[in-house]
């Protein structure tokens, strides 16, 4: 779950103190001399849930503050299950659904159409899943949701719009090597997860040429079941009456069949040193990367806590130390990772000038090391717990926001209560529930350490930590070029 910083949570703490406070304590000299309200009671705004006799699962959320109307459509299977050879299929999906219309009328114009209503439409490829929603004036809801329909039944897959979307990808392909950040991302992806990895591969020229027209085709008409849909609306409508509205426009689809998750190995890469030599840089772009678990995990909250003091914020174990008291990161952060439904990706990022390559790596490993005679303490936890709970609301304060968090614990499989679970777990968490957490998942003898950047000036050769393996980023040219043709 995102979070604001700490700064920024620590502030707003201390904007309701004085907002409740009397008088007299606003004076005080001491900052710890204010007190702190207690937060009050989490309950949000629960959307309403409808399951349709064929699968097709549905939230109502009312919002009546403004009149518009949102919607969107998540649909299982994404680009994870795409096969090797095509990877980029599912963006190009993605895209293409929507800027290549429908039967009746071009993507060029439905742009013509909604523009002129200020409304919108929108498709989008994702690892797990694909989506389709719109938002619209309530009182142009009728026109732009039958536009939803018709994408969503009927697209056509305009071969030039697909021709053109393999262009950008191209160019995104040939640029893809230009930003160290970027490449970090990727390669680290890679060292945890298995370079051929679904969760890690990325397009090639060769298998974005690969995609045809009737691969959009198929993959439409293979994913597109109700019992494989989740749709959210917000807005200004009233619930009966969207209800009845979506049970027509549904109801009578015909179910599909059961959807199965797909199983995919992961192979981390072997823990050492890897390497992607950039000579046109002068800073180190470093990450300690491995598996890390999912949110259904019993230590997730203990985990939330503990990536917050260790690496999450101004006030972190890894920041004060790396980068305040020794100067040596200009970033520094990172924790146990957590996703739905697989590992998430354990990470400690870094940035440093390249002279301080080595040195930096090895502070890093001492702050690894000091968690075991000097677990995180009462002081720690309670910055952190803070700083967590403080901006937890932010990150759903509107109607819209529960909604899609709603959505995903539907998709997932999670308890409907998560999201009101998630304070209550936190805030029992104890200094012993954290210290649990380095030795079951921090070990950096098992990690792969990848470093992007210039060796000929780092402060020390990097084999100097142990045996480096090179990392060779060229990008595959495309087929013709290859063949030579």
């Amino acid at each position: 779950m995102k979070r604001f910083p700490l700064f920024s949570a620590f502030m707003c703490a201390v904007l309701i103190s004085f907002a409740f406070v009397p008088a007299a304590a606003a004076q005080a000299t001491d900052l710890q001399q204010i007190k702190i309200p207690p937060l009050p009671a989490f309950h949000p705004r629960e959307p309403k849930r409808i399951q349709l006799p064929n699968g097709m699962v549905i939230f109502l959320q009312e919002d009546h503050e403004l009149p518009l109307i949102d919607g969107t459509a998540r649909i299982r299977g994404g680009s994870r299950e795409e096969p090797a050879n095509k990877v980029g299929l599912v963006e190009l999906y993605g895209e293409v659904w929507r800027t290549g219309g429908t039967k009746t009328q071009t993507g060029d114009q439905l742009d013509d159409f909604l523009e002129a209503r200020a409304a919108k439409v929108e498709t989008a490829g994702g690892v797990d899943s694909t989506s389709i929603g719109w938002s619209c004036l309530k009182g142009d809801f009728d026109d732009v949701f039958k536009i939803f329909l018709e994408l969503l039944r009927e697209p056509a897959f305009r071969p030039e719009k697909l021709q053109l979307a393999q262009g950008e990808a191209f160019d995104a392909i040939s640029r893809r090597n230009d930003n160290p950040a970027q490449i970090t991302s990727r390669e680290a992806l890679k060292l945890a997860y298995g370079a051929n990895n679904p969760y890690a591969r990325v397009p090639e020229y060769a298998t974005i040429a690969a995609v045809t027209q009737q691969d959009l085709v198929n993959l439409h008409k293979d994913h597109l079941y109700p019992n494989d849909i989740i749709l959210g609306v917000v807005g200004d409508f009233d619930s009966a009456q969207m209800e009845a509205r979506l049970r027509q426009e549904f109801g009578s689809w015909a179910k599909g069949p059961a959807w199965q998750k797909p199983n995919i190995p992961f192979h981390p890469a072997k823990p050492g040193y890897y390497l992607v030599e950039k000579k046109d840089v002068n800073q180190s772009n470093i990450r300690m990367v491995g598996l890390g678990t999912s949110r259904d995990n019993p230590d997730y909250y203990p985990i939330e806590v503990f990536n917050e003091a260790f690496g999450g914020g101004f006030s972190s174990r890894l920041f004060q130390d790396i980068r305040t008291k020794r100067g040596l990161a200009y970033g520094v952060g990172g924790g146990v990772g957590t996703a739905f439904d697989h590992p998430g990706v354990t990470r400690i990022a870094m940035g440093t000038k390249s002279e301080t390559t080595v040195e930096a790596i090895q502070a890093l490993y001492q702050n690894i090391d000091d968690l075991q005679k000097d677990p995180i303490g009462d002081e720690e936890l309670k910055k952190a717990k803070d700083s967590i709970l403080n901006s937890f609301i932010f990150n759903f304060d509107t109607p819209e926001k529960v909604l899609h968090e709603r959505m995903a614990y539907e998709f997932y499989g999670y308890p409907a209560d998560f999201l009101e679970r998630y304070r209550a777990g936190v805030e029992k968490v104890t200094t012993a529930d954290v210290a649990r957490v380095p030795p079951k998942y921090i070990h950096k003898e098992q990690f792969p350490v990848l470093v992007v950047g210039n060796p000929a000036e780092f402060d020390k050769p990097l084999t100097s930590l142990g045996p480096v393996t090179p990392i060779d980023i060229t990008i595959p040219p495309p087929p013709a070029e290859k063949a030579g043709q």
